[in-house]
């Protein structure tokens, strides 16, 4: 029988990798609590990848920077508790063109547009950062995000740093 174990920040189990014959080099395995606890706030570390998606571990601690995006993304608190502020811009095309792929950060300052609101998610939850719109986050304490977007700018590849690659 399986038992599911939820990880924290400061309480995960590392996984491992079981090839059945194959090599462990084709496959991807990195685990987000590890790479969000070594991370420096607000970093975007690939930890999946499928085509052009990625799934980014995030360390939320205090407030980010301003983020948009061409296309939605979506933040999964893992651990912790997160407040995610979204403006709606006034020009979105002036910042992320369309076509444009991933998130990207904005110039330090307020952005212009509509207040949306926030919304604060916990272990679990789950917000969406529409096209079109600004946002950031902002945690009083090391919190875990899982960040659903493409593969941008923003998005750091340190998969020699983060990924199994021999069966243990």
């Amino acid at each position: 029988m399986l038992t599911t174990r939820f990880g924290s920040l400061q309480d995960f189990q590392k996984g491992g990798v079981e090839p059945i014959d194959d090599d462990p080099k084709n496959y991807v395995f990195s685990n987000l609590f590890e790479v969000a606890g070594r991370a420096a706030p607000y970093a975007r570390t690939a930890i999946a990848k499928n085509f052009q998606y990625v799934i980014e571990a995030v360390r939320a601690e205090g407030t980010s920077g301003w983020y948009t995006c061409a296309h939605d993304e979506f933040a999964l608190c893992m651990d912790g508790e997160v407040e995610v502020h979204l403006i709606k811009l006034s020009r979105p095309e002036d910042i992320a063109e369309v076509g444009s792929e991933g998130a990207r950060r904005l110039a330090d300052g307020m952005p212009e547009g509509r207040k949306m609101g926030r919304v604060i998610i916990r272990r679990g939850h789950m917000a969406l950062l529409p096209k079109g719109s600004a946002y950031r986050f902002q945690a009083a304490h090391p919190s875990a995000l899982a960040i659903q977007t493409l593969d941008g700018p923003e998005t750091l590849h340190r998969w020699a740093d983060i990924c199994q690659t021999t069966a243990s």
